[in-house]
């Protein structure tokens, strides 16, 4: 078969952290499949078709990608960040399952660059030791997982990465979360946030977790909570690489 499918990421925003494998594989594709906004970030050119579709069509877009591959199309599905981090490419691998035909498919994944990563870097380091991700999103998983979650990361001692902390359908979310962070961690931990990095609408603050409040979030904000050795070195927060 001729068709190929590369699960691509395109970093959390600035073209310039689209990576060249990536960037080969779009200007190689017949057709790129993805969340709107995502698509709406490749230039479109004769002979690409694009598939823009609604967020919550994973499974569905998943399916189409590798029908299109399948009839020898060359096929990227794209995701903002990386692919593989609360995006497509885990879509594409349930899609596969029963299906022997396109777990035949050339199928590759193309990483990309995180908000999570880009974030950290704008700040420092604060992920320069152990540290874990939560997607506080409750769309497909209960509050009771997301509340066990963030108290087992706080419990550990462990730097937070938090992805779509709060949206205007569930603004209540983050402010459980904070709630947790409160019970169980030391008022001076810094928290950051992270809006839209790489962007013209960049913006990035840091206080400390009693000074965090909820509507310092939204979509597009990724918040990390230092450990209770994160500290700051002039205007950078950074996370040492010994435990203490």
């Amino acid at each position: 078969m001729s068709g190929w499918l590369c699960i691509a990421g395109l970093g959390p925003g600035d073209d310039a952290m689209v990576t060249p494998a990536v960037s080969q594989a779009l200007a190689e594709a017949t057709d790129v499949l993805g969340y709107l906004p995502y698509v709406a970030r490749v230039v479109a050119r004769p002979g690409l078709r694009l598939h823009p579709s609604d967020n919550r069509e994973e499974l569905d877009r998943a399916r189409a990608a590798l029908a299109l591959a399948a009839q020898g199309e060359r096929v990227v599905v794209v995701s903002s960040g990386d692919p593989g981090v609360f995006a497509m490419a885990a879509a594409v691998f349930e899609a596969m399952e029963g299906r022997d035909d396109w777990q035949a498919l050339d199928v590759r994944v193309l990483p990309g660059i995180t908000a999570m990563l880009a974030a950290a870097a704008r700040a420092g380091a604060p992920l320069g030791h152990d540290f874990c991700v939560i997607n506080l999103s409750d769309n497909l998983k209960p509050w009771s997982l997301i509340d066990r979650r963030v108290r087992a990361a706080a419990g550990a001692d462990m730097a937070m990465a938090f992805y779509n902390p709060r949206s205007a359908s569930r603004p209540h979310t983050f402010e459980q979360v904070l709630a947790v962070l409160r019970e169980t961690c030391e008022p001076t931990r810094w928290v950051i946030f992270a809006r839209s990095v790489s962007t013209p609408q960049e913006q990035l603050l840091c206080v400390p977790l009693c000074d965090a409040r909820p509507e310092m979030a939204d979509m597009r904000t990724l918040v990390i909570v230092g450990s209770s050795t994160t500290r700051c070195v002039g205007r950078f927060v950074y996370t040492p690489r010994s435990a203490s």
